[in-house]
């Protein structure tokens, strides 16, 4: 039964991408542009470094507060 499930689902994303008009580009549809590798470094670490800091900002500004 596995199997045949597996099979059904591969046959509904591939037809997915086929009528879907994405074309199955890989980053078609990001909401940013993968051409310069800089900018996404840049913005890879800005996103990473305030998602992974800003819990202990804000613990820290909680603990100073008076």
């Amino acid at each position: 039964m596995l199997g045949r499930s597996s099979v059904i689902a591969r046959n509904f994303s591939q037809s997915m991408v086929r009528y879907g008009g994405h074309g199955g580009i890989p980053g078609e549809n990001l909401p940013f542009s993968l051409q310069n590798k800089y900018r996404i470094t840049a913005l890879f670490t800005v996103g990473c470094v305030l998602g992974f800091g800003a819990p202990f900002l804000i613990v820290r500004h909680q603990l100073l507060k008076k």
